[in-house]
């Protein structure tokens, strides 16, 4: 049993205690939660620390199985040349890989992270996955512009995710712009019939609007590049997102992530449909590849469940939500500590259905504890850190 005191205590589900004391058994699950110490735990001592007290941070969005290429591709050169690197990178040797996967998993641990949506386009991550101290769920992501190979791709999406059983897993369409609408049918059909999260990542690029509305900009040169003949697509005269809305499941939680592009268009034609629609945002992913950031404001207030991810080390210098914080934080200064803690924590603890475990700090659960220090007041600061407690 320890127990830490702070200046604050960040619960997130409730408003933070100054002074507050927090108690955890040995498993580290929450005994209490009080600003005076409690008569029954006066035999714990409790660790005297500067800074306020938060839960374990939930990244919604990573592939460490991309881990190998940190440093390997040239910043700012947009999404398309990105796509284009990873596939002429990401062709290594497979203890490699999974080494530096096994890095990844243990900087997220270091960096205050206790749950990780993760997407997986193969099984190296399987055995790490299994023997990490972190919760995950992975994402077995399927690529497939081309309507006669959808069955087939299906088939082996769904084989991968047996080999992912029974930890926790489904499968999901990347992106617009490279599943088909034969392969958006199959993954919907599977949606409707059971449990299926979804993430797929959505408007990173103003090209993947141009090619749905008018079948033109830079994905043509691509699909190119890759040898794929997309003769058979015609322009679908709306942004990608209106363009698939439809094709998706209204029986899953469905995560939009990076959403560079969206435009509130996007936002109130979605709100027609009833879909189970989160956000997911990956800034410093963003300003890495595309060197600009979604249009936030746009998001806030709607009453929409947005989240925080990291993406890859392909896209990152780190594997850091509190990192990912503060670019919001110093670009958009009206987004307080508060909003961005629930973003980084509740928020994605809802949407992975660990909401009973983790996300906020309640007696009974199990959510993990960081320290964070170097806050200016209420805002995060060059100087802001974070430190697992457990």
């Amino acid at each position: 049993m320890k127990s830490f005191t702070a200046d604050y205590v960040y619960p997130v589900c409730a408003d933070p205690i100054k002074n507050g004391i927090v108690t955890v058994d040995d498993a580290g699950k929450i005994i209490s939660i009080t600003d005076n110490q409690s008569p029954d735990l006066q035999n714990v001592p409790a660790e005297r620390l500067s800074g306020v007290i938060i839960p374990g941070f939930i990244n919604t969005h990573c592939h460490t199985e991309l881990s190998h290429l940190k440093g390997k591709i040239v910043a700012g050169n947009g999404l398309i040349s990105f796509i284009k690197d990873v596939q002429n990178f990401r062709n290594t040797e497979k203890q490699a890989i999974i080494e530096a996967a096994e890095s990844a998993d243990e900087e997220m641990y270091n960096n205050g992270i206790v749950a990780i949506a993760d997407t997986s386009n193969s099984n190296f991550t399987i055995d790490l996955k299994a023997k990490s101290k972190q919760y995950y769920h992975t994402f077995v992501e399927i690529f497939g512009f081309l309507p006669e190979s959808a069955e087939e791709l299906f088939a082996k999406a769904l084989a991968l995710a047996g080999e992912f059983k029974p930890q926790s897993v489904s499968v999901t369409a990347h992106a617009p712009y490279s599943v088909s609408k034969e392969l958006f049918k199959l993954i919907k059909r599977h949606s409707d019939s059971g449990e299926n999260l979804l993430s797929i990542h959505n408007q990173e690029c103003e090209d993947e609007n141009k090619f749905y509305r008018y079948k033109m900009g830079g994905f043509i040169d691509m699909y190119k590049h890759f040898g794929i003949n997309i003769d058979y697509f015609r322009p679908q005269a709306r942004n990608s997102l209106q363009s698939i809305i439809p094709l998706l499941t209204n029986r899953q939680k469905i995560l939009m992530v990076h959403n560079t592009c969206t435009n509130l268009k996007d936002i109130y034609f979605i709100k027609r449909f009833d879909r189970k629609i989160n956000w997911c945002f990956c800034p410093n992913a963003n300003m890495y590849i595309e060197k600009r950031l979604p249009k936030v404001e746009l998001f806030v207030n709607q009453g929409l469940n947005i989240t925080l991810g990291t993406d890859s080390l392909a896209s990152n210098d780190k594997l850091c939500i509190l990192s990912e914080m503060r670019t919001l934080q110093q670009n958009i200064p009206s987004l307080s500590f508060d909003t961005l803690l629930q973003w980084g924590t509740s928020n994605g603890a809802k949407f992975l259905g660990i909401d009973n475990e983790k996300g906020t700090l309640e007696v009974g659960k199990t959510p993990g504890l960081n320290l964070i220090t170097g806050l200016d007041g209420n805002k995060i600061t060059p100087e802001t850190k974070v430190r697992r407690l457990i």
